[in-house]
């Protein structure tokens, strides 16, 4: 038997597959210590699955993102949510970012949706993190226009490319397929490799949002060599080994852990 206060908790993860601790607090007038106690029984009976600020449906993180499009923005969630708040912290008032269409960089527009106290303006060329940010107060928000393709729908090719010229943002958070300390950040796709390095030409800073999942391993085309990058942010997962191979590049890793405290990699 659910009290009546779980059991609103349980609607609104059934309307949206994830809540937030701080959301729940505001909209049943209780603590957020009683919310945290309140999702801990609820895991333990099976109805939820916790995560870092909150809790998502038991059939597995990411469902309100699974309904927009795909199961795979439900992996490495809790991790990608760690990323999200590291980059949002690196955000200022006033600022102009650019988000692209990774599924990280997803994490962060909902990030800014659920803590609205920077007033900033947003380009992206992702749909989903466009329909995130769109008619918020507190973003005005540009799309670039073009072509739509790619997995996780954004607009891509020549005439996205020419369009995205015409803007310039103080900081961009991009997405990669991997990370190659000695090649550089790399992909997978032409399109998807075109539009990073047009998103490149217009930012005055660039961090890259990868998961400890994306350093290694082997690619087929190289976006831009590590230096042309401002930062890179991952979670505290990433290996010891990954960390020696950055080399002079460890004091520019900003390391997200899951209780919410930001680690920076060498000095």
């Amino acid at each position: 038997m659910f009290t009546d206060r779980s059991a609103a908790i349980l609607r609104r993860l059934e309307e949206k597959g994830e809540v937030k601790v701080s959301e729940l607090s505001s909209l049943l007038g209780c603590s957020e210590v009683t919310i945290r106690n309140d999702i801990r029984k609820l895991e333990k009976k099976g109805a939820l699955r916790r995560t870092h600020g909150g809790a998502v449906a038991k059939e597995g993180a990411g469902r309100r993102a699974e309904r927009l499009q795909g199961s795979w923005l439900g992996k490495n969630v809790e991790k990608k949510q760690a990323i999200a708040r590291e980059a949002y912290r690196l955000i200022e008032d006033g600022d102009t970012i650019m988000i692209d269409d990774a599924t990280t960089t997803f994490y962060l527009a909902e990030y800014i949706r659920e803590h609205p106290g920077k007033q900033i303006a947003v380009v992206t060329n992702s749909l989903l993190s466009g329909n995130e940010l769109a008619g918020l107060p507190n973003v005005e928000l540009y799309i670039v226009g073009g072509y739509v393709g790619g997995r996780m729908p954004a607009t891509m090719g020549e005439e996205a490319e020419k369009n995205i010229s015409g803007f310039h943002v103080d900081k961009a958070f991009i997405g990669a397929h991997g990370i190659n300390f000695q090649a550089g950040m790399t992909s997978i796709g032409t399109p998807q490799m075109r539009m990073k390095q047009a998103i490149l030409r217009i930012a005055k800073e660039v961090y890259v949002m990868a998961d400890s999942s994306k350093f290694g391993g082997g690619y087929l085309q190289v976006v831009c060599p590590v230096d042309a990058l401002t930062r890179i942010i991952t979670d505290d997962q990433i290996s010891a080994r990954h960390l020696e191979e950055a080399g002079k590049w460890r004091d520019r890793i900003i390391i997200a852990s899951l209780d919410g405290k930001e680690q920076n990699y060498g000095a």
